[in-house]
């Protein structure tokens, strides 16, 4: 019985070893000298990436100077050309070509793909001096890779995107023959050919270049990582932490999928790694096949969110918003922060549902006044370390000069010599057995020591981004520099720490390790690759042939003027899209088309919605994609390790995302909770009201509070949740946040406005593409004496015409030109902000009536507990 266990087992690991491969690194792994190809080809990739992103290229080095630099351009052409020729090697055309040999056909296609993916890079120097004119060869290359990539599309990441990019290719042909509302000149073959393969506008455009320059390499941190053994120390940190909780396996395996999510970069692969343990965990506590799998599917999809390592498409955000990625994760922290907590308190709902307990402990159980006080300890601890380094590091720049870098090495090599000697005292830790029949949890204290070195790398990763401000790029590569030192040498070094032998073994095996390690990154990167240059067809034909605006138009008709219904159709459709296509080349898609649309139609509802409120919005519904039936790939994951249904599992995990789903709206309408413009001391405010105003709408959505919920107290829930997300709704409608000035008196107004004070103008005009709407725009007021020299100062002039005010003058790079002042435009109405009440005062009446809520629940709950079993 045990033997058939096993092989089933076995059998059941490696479908779930299948899965990921097919649709992470290639369902291929050819044999002898072809499978030697392919990894080499991928080792090949990542050293190059490694080393474009590293200053050594520059370095002036004795007798051959500084080598090995490539422009953006050419870099671009590089990464497609290993990308597509790893896409006919790894992946298989069809569901019954051969796994373990490369066909002839596809060794053909990998070298013809190679070849016109790095055609840009290879006839640079004739290209450029020839721009727009394409002789017959560059055509003929042009066409042929565009064929190619969207088979190389089609193999990696299935038909939808690459039909998506077809449609977008036979829109820009035939332009003319189009119905009138969607209707073009067209573009000539020539033309889209040029603009699409041989410019920066189309494939080679800049979401390529962001997976060249910084998703390869955090990519390639995280599979790193992973191979070092982070993934498991993770899991077992989560489980000796918190397993011992209600529904404690379910609580551990939110935070460490969290965790590992944010390494893995695959939602699929989050699942299978870390699900593989803690769903069987999860189920033997009193979980359901689905709602175990849903949990992990929750968990491990919003991995993507989660910074300092987020998903492919928040380094696009970097360079479409045009912000740096410090404060795109900045913006992005406490929805991604709040999204989790919820997460475990609906596990910690559903466990209250089923009155489940957590594992046993090791050891004795500390009283709970111990455990705090430990953990306030190690708080302060932390904190004060952090000082430290923060403050040593200031100090050691200006006191070593240029040798400073040094210093700082050899101290962080003296840090993790500590960590790891530390980590050498405790066993190796082992994932037990999920299915075996009695689970102790790791003891806190051995578990958490044994990995402290993993942090050294993310600590470094971090510091570069957030305090150096170095690029991402850069950031990555020095983070992942150490990752490999780490790999190589921690075994070796733990061994000798114990004085154990062989030492020489393990340093081959950390080195085979690396090496794998390298492989594993590049093979995860094929499909990024191959996503972000198909998406980039479909950038070039908006670009090309101006059907964003009219699809904008026909949005806008469809949502008829309505921000929310907008909102909604936005939504919607990055759920559509996103069951075929993955999150980059989703949100690529929808931010292209809709973000402007959506800003549009903000300002002429009165509200102004910053950039990146609407790309995160885009890119939140663009992971719910992979968790929303019936396509969901990680509940089809999640499904193949509990057992259960997998549709089934699909709806559960959806249901517990709708925290998820609700944020994005949030945050458009309450840009406080992206941390826009917010002090330290409100941003915690806000953090601490927004947990709470999220845990009330997860217990709403979940029918369950202190008690089961009846159908008036959800709706009190909601509104009590609405109220303190957005208490400035109500506020606004008790006192109006603005004052009318009529435009004729705007100057006479001005005198008793103070400076530095936002008015809104309402505006009849063209905007900056010449289309005639109404819209808001919001000025701020200048320095000056009178309120003429403080308009003045804002670089605009008025003149009225004939009882209308007319701009008649905006200076060049002013702050009136920034906010969308345009000579000729109209201004209809001006608002100056007023006195009111603070907003937060709304928390009031919300809270007494969650505390009212609280004591009929928790009332209903000690009468339900008196009865009998018969009477319940």
């Amino acid at each position: 019985m045990t033997t058939t266990q096993n092989r089933q087992g076995e059998v059941e690991e490696q479908e779930l070893q299948d899965m990921v491969a097919a649709n992470d690194t290639g369902a291929r792994i050819p044999e002898g000298w072809q499978g030697k190809v392919l990894l080499g080809a991928a080792l090949f990739w990542s050293l190059f990436q490694l080393w474009i992103a590293s200053p050594l290229p520059f370095y002036d080095w004795p007798l051959i100077g500084s080598f090995g630099i490539f422009n953006d351009t050419e870099i671009r052409a590089i990464h497609l050309g290993f990308a597509t020729f790893l896409a006919f090697t790894a992946y298989p055309a069809l569901t019954r070509s051969p796994r373990h040999h490369i066909p002839l056909t596809d060794i053909g296609l990998c070298l013809i793909g190679a070849f016109s993916a790095s055609y840009i890079f290879l006839f640079y120097d004739q290209l450029v001096s020839r721009p727009g004119l394409p002789n017959t060869q560059d055509l003929v290359v042009s066409v042929i890779g565009l064929v190619l990539l969207l088979e190389a599309a089609r193999r990696t990441l299935g038909p939808p995107l690459m039909v998506v990019a077809i449609v977008f290719l036979t829109y820009s042909l035939a332009g003319p023959y189009m119905p009138d509302i969607i209707a073009h000149k067209g573009v000539s073959l020539e033309e889209l050919v040029n603009h699409q393969w041989l410019t920066t506008e189309g494939v080679f455009g800049i979401a390529l270049g962001v997976s060249s320059s910084f998703v390869f390499l955090f990519v390639l941190f995280g599979a790193l990582l992973d191979k070092a053994g982070a993934g498991n120390y993770f899991i077992q940190v989560a489980f000796s932490l918190l397993g011992h909780m209600r529904g404690g396996p379910a609580k551990a395996a939110v935070v460490s999928s969290g965790l590992t999510g944010l390494i893995s970069g695959s939602s699929i692969a989050n699942v299978v790694t870390t699900g593989t343990f803690t769903i069987p965990m999860m189920k033997r506590v009193g979980f359901t096949s689905e709602k175990a799998g849903a949990v992990e599917v929750a968990s491990s999809v919003n991995g993507q969110i989660m910074p300092p390592v987020m998903g492919a498409a928040a380094f696009l955000m970097v360079e479409y918003v045009g912000i740096s990625y410090v404060q795109v994760i900045t913006h992005a922290f406490l929805p991604a922060l709040i999204s989790y907590l919820a997460l475990i308190y609906i596990v910690h709902l559903e466990a209250l549902k089923l009155d489940m307990q957590g594992l046993p402990r090791r050891g004795a159980v500390k009283p709970w006044q111990l455990r705090i006080f430990g953990m306030l300890t190690g708080f302060l601890l932390t904190a004060g370390l952090a000082a430290a380094v923060y403050f040593g590091i200031g100090w050691i720049k200006p006191m070593f000069g240029d040798y400073a870098g040094i210093v700082i090495a050899l101290l962080l090599g003296g840090a993790y010599l500590f960590l790891l000697s530390y980590a050498a005292k405790v066993p190796d830790l082992q994932l037990d057995d999920p299915n075996s029949p009695m689970v102790q949890l790791p003891e806190v204290a051995p578990t958490v020591k044994s990995g402290l070195h993993f942090l050294l790398p993310v600590v470094v990763l971090v510091w570069c981004l957030m305090v150096e401000r170095l690029s991402p790029g850069l950031s990555a590569f020095w983070a992942t520099v150490l990752m490999i030192f780490i790999l190589v040498t921690q075994r070796p070094l733990i061994a000798w720490f114990r004085n154990e032998q062989g030492i020489a073994h393990r340093l081959r095996q950390g080195a085979n390790e690396l090496v794998d390690g390298l492989i594993v990154g590049a093979r995860n990167m094929i499909g990024i690759g191959i996503a972000t240059a198909t998406a980039g067809i479909i950038v070039g034909a908006v670009s090309q042939t101006g059907v964003g605006s009219v699809l904008a138009d026909l949005v806008e008709v469809l949502s008829m003027g309505n921000l929310l219904l907008m909102l909604i159709l936005t939504a919607v459709l990055s759920l559509i899209l996103g069951m075929g296509l993955p999150t980059t080349a989703n949100y690529i898609v929808v931010s292209s088309l809709l973000a402007p649309v959506v800003i549009s139609l903000g300002q002429e509802s009165g509200l102004i919605v910053p950039l990146i409120a609407v790309h995160l919005f885009v890119f939140y519904f663009g992971i719910m994609a992979d968790v929303t039936p019936p396509v969901g790939l990680a509940s089809f994951a999640a499904a193949a390790v509990s057992g259960g249904d997998p549709i089934r599992t699909g709806f559960v995990a959806f249901s517990y995302s709708l925290r998820t789903a609700a944020l994005p709206f949030l945050f458009i309408f309450n840009t406080d909770l992206l941390l826009i413009d917010v002090t330290w001391l409100e941003g915690i405010q806000i953090f601490i009201v927004a947990t709470i105003a999220m845990l009330i709408f997860t217990a709403a959505t979940q029918g369950y509070f202190f008690a089961r919920n009846r159908w008036y107290e959800t709706v009190l829930l909601l509104l009590i949740a609405f109220s303190m997300f957005r208490p400035g709704f109500w506020m606004d409608r008790i006192v109006e946040p603005y004052q009318q000035i009529a435009p004729q008196a705007l100057v006479q107004a001005a005198d008793d406005i103070a400076p530095g004070t936002e008015l809104r103008f309402w505006i009849d005009g063209e905007d900056a593409v010449g289309n005639q709407r109404s819209f808001l725009a919001n000025l701020v007021l200048g320095e000056g004496a009178d309120g003429a020299e403080r308009l003045a100062n804002t670089g605009v002039e008025l003149l009225d015409n004939n009882g209308k005010t007319v701009v008649d003058f905006v200076a060049f790079d002013s702050a009136a030109e920034r906010a969308g002042l345009a000579f000729d435009q109209v201004i209809t109405g001006v608002e100056a902000p007023q006195v009111q009440p603070a907003k937060q005062l709304m928390y009031i009446p919300a809270g007494m009536l969650l505390l009212g809520l609280i004591a009929l629940q928790r009332r209903r709950r000690s009468a339900q507990a008196k009865l009998t079993p018969a009477e319940a």
